[in-house]
This record gives C-alpha cells, structure tokens and sequence, in this order.
C-alpha cells in the first residue's frame, strides 16, 4: 500500500473511532415536590400516573451530562473554599449561547439546584436567585474539600422544551480528607429527630420507600409542607452520582412518608430526605445497598441509614 492510501486509511479508522465514542446520555426529571403546600397527587417534573409511580422503563439516570435537548448548565463559579462563605453563580445557556431567561415554574421554583459531594457525605438542596439577564446565584458554606457535582433542574418555557436535570463539577479547595460512605443502616438522626427507613429499594423495579419520623420517642404528626409535600427525596448512586428518579407518594403530614423510587443498576444509592417541622427544614440520610434483579438479598434490609448529611437550606 503506498503512503497516501496507508493516510486515508488511518484517517478514516481514526475518524471512526471518535465517532463510536462520542456521545452522552439521557437524563430524566428527578422528583422535586408541587408548590409549598400537599398536593393530593405528585408525578414528578413531567407529571404521570397516578399514584406518583411511573414504570421503570420510561426512565435513566439524570445529571450525568452538562448539555442536553439545545441546553448547557454553564458554572461560572467552578471553584469555591472550604469553610468560607461564599457565591456560587451559573446559568443555562440555549443552543445560541444565550442565557436563558424564561422558565417554567414548576414546585413552587423556576429552578431547583442540588449540590452534593462525590464522596456522598455531603448535601444541599439550595434555592438561588435569577438575575434578569439569566444568572443564577446561591450563598453556600461547605465545611469539607474535594470535589462536589451540582444538579440544575428545570423547564425552560420555550415551546416543546421538556424537563431536564444536568449536572457540572464543582472543586472545593483546603486540607482534602477523603471520607468513605458511611456504613448502612436503617434509622438517622438528625437533631433530635430520628427517621427510620422501611421498604425497598430495587434494581430495575419500583419499589415503596417507607420513611417515619420521631422526636423523643413519639411519632411527628405535624409535618409542615416542603415543596408541596410531606417529604422530599433525593437518591444519588455512589461513583458517579447518577441523579435517580423519585416520586412522591399521597400521604398526611406524619409520621410516614412514602416515595416510589426505581434503581438504575445494582449498587451503592444514597438517599437524602429533606422533611420540614416547626418551620426548619432537615436532611436525614442512608446508605442503601441494591441488589441484582431478581436477588432477594438486596435492597434496603443489607442498607440503611449513615451519618446525617448537612441541612438543606
């Protein structure tokens, strides 16, 4: 073979390789709850059954991917320090490059923006502010170094535009001590309160998880509603922080909650339950063990709850 058919030979064995590895995934809506007050029905972002459960099929891990659908989570603020209070600001950007400006309201916020360490010992739920020319801001405070992925969740209002969870990586800077995943378990405290954790958390399947909440020994009835219900939950996959999707269950205030949850993958998941009561909003959090399809051996009974996360604010 002379040179030049030995070149664009190459080229085309090189041009076919990157195309085989370029790509992302699909991210799907995670659960965040109606407006600050129970709704008798909740089927995440993009509505659904009734119930709150939706089947397994219809969806993927989120927050995997910066850009989707013509969108792109743009952080500005890649980098903060540990232990100082300061500013993390963002936006989404359009196709065109233009911050976007128009959202859909949906729970009560036009976004919603989780932070979490991808060690998992770590968790905000935050609420920051749009500027009008499209730039998100929120004070943070994080007390431990080493990396960290936020999570922007949203609808933007252009026509045809659907739900869309998309993550970036933020560095915290200081003394790194890395932390492994705290131990399973099936009851958190957290302030007084104690939360334990019943049901099962399945690899493929849906499945109810069970939350109960107690003070001093007595059942909390008097949950205050937090975007739109009794509970919030959030499930996170050890490794890479796959952002799962959850559904909030019909239910009083207290002292259960009730969501339907579907796992990727066997694995590690740590869950995140925010619930509110007399006016603070607190975070309990589990270490779940998920078993392969069709092991019995699985879900919550090898898993349960960790350390307490920080508190969403």
């Amino acid at each position: 073979m002379n040179n030049a058919l030995r070149i664009t030979a190459f080229a085309a064995a090189l041009a076919a390789t990157f195309g085989t590895a370029y790509g992302v995934g699909r991210g799907v809506d995670p659960l965040v709850a109606a407006e600050d007050r129970p709704a008798q029905q909740h089927g995440g972002h993009g509505g659904g059954e009734e119930g709150g459960a939706k089947p397994a099929a219809d969806h993927a891990p989120g927050g995997l991917q910066i850009s989707e659908g013509g969108y792109t989570l743009d952080l500005a603020t890649p980098t903060v320090r540990a232990g100082a209070r300061t500013e993390i600001r963002f936006a989404v950007k359009d196709d065109s490059g233009r911050k976007v400006t128009a959202y859909q309201r949906e729970h009560g916020k036009e976004l919603h923006f989780i932070l979490a360490s991808t060690d998992l010992t770590q968790y905000r739920h935050l609420h920051p502010v749009r500027a009008a020319d499209g730039t998100w801001s929120t004070p943070v405070d994080l007390p431990e170094a080493g990396g960290y992925r936020v999570f922007a969740d949203f609808t933007p209002a252009a026509a045809g535009a659907g739900n869309l969870t998309l993550g970036a990586d933020l560095a915290v800077s200081g003394a790194y001590r890395p932390a492994a995943l705290p131990a399973p378990g099936t009851t958190a405290e957290v302030d007084g309160y104690r939360v334990a954790l019943g049901g099962e958390l399945r690899a493929g399947q849906s499945g109810e998880l069970k939350l109960s909440i107690s003070r001093n020994g007595r059942p909390v009835t008097d949950l205050q509603p937090y975007l739109g219900a009794y509970g919030h939950l959030v499930a996170l996959r050890s490794g890479d922080l796959a952002y799962l999707h959850v559904h909030p269950n019909d239910g009083g205030p207290g002292p259960e909650v009730s969501f339907t949850a579907t796992a990727p993958s066997a694995g590690t998941y740590r869950l995140f339950l925010d619930f509110k009561h007399e006016g603070k909003v607190r975070t309990a959090a589990f270490t779940v063990r998920v078993a392969e399809p069709g092991n019995d051996d699985g879900g919550h009974r090898e898993g349960g709850a960790g350390a307490p996360a920080g508190h969403a604010h």
